[in-house]
């Protein structure tokens, strides 16, 4: 199974994983690689970030930082189920989830929806409008992750979280 679905299989509120890969020590490709995705149904968020997390952990991709990367994985879906699926049930979240090392993971959420004007959100972290509420998750997932980049309009937001060599001094 590749962890998607084919658009003839009848939906599930239920997310569908690819089995994990891990590597070996030593082996320069990434020692996890998940491929998923998740109808775009509210209710589907906290399942699919609960194992992914665990499989992250377990993975130990980022020790001491994995509330950062949970809050801003599920602030990344929030906004694709919400914003860009517009929760149609029809519609389906992507996530790729990769930790490069012992130190670095990099996430891909990628919804069906139109995008959106991602450069007005992303000059102050909101948006021009302050009755609008749009963009306190970006904020969010800015605040919480070194790298926050949008691609295909907006409908795909890639974020990475990278601990920081400590120094001996």
């Amino acid at each position: 199974m590749n962890g998607m679905r084919s658009r003839n299989e009848a939906p599930s509120s239920q997310p569908k994983f690819s089995e994990p890969k891990f590597s070996g020590k030593g082996s320069r490709s990434s020692i996890l690689e998940i491929d998923s995705w998740m109808p775009s149904r509210i209710e589907a968020i906290s399942p699919l970030v609960d194992r992914l997390m665990l499989l992250i952990e377990r993975a130990k991709c980022v020790p001491g930082a994995e509330f950062d990367v949970e809050l801003a994985i599920r602030e990344a879906l929030g906004n694709a189920v919400v914003h860009g699926n517009q929760e149609n049930p029809d519609k389906k979240v992507h996530i790729r989830c990769r930790c490069e090392s012992a130190n670095e993971v990099s996430i891909v959420v990628t919804d069906e929806g139109k995008g959106f004007d991602f450069l007005k959100i992303l000059g102050n972290g909101l948006t021009a409008d302050p009755a609008d509420a749009h963009g306190h998750g970006i904020q969010l997932m800015r605040a919480y992750m070194d790298d926050v980049r949008f691609e295909r309009g907006g409908s795909e937001v890639h974020m990475r979280k990278r601990l920081r060599a400590r120094s001996s001094s």
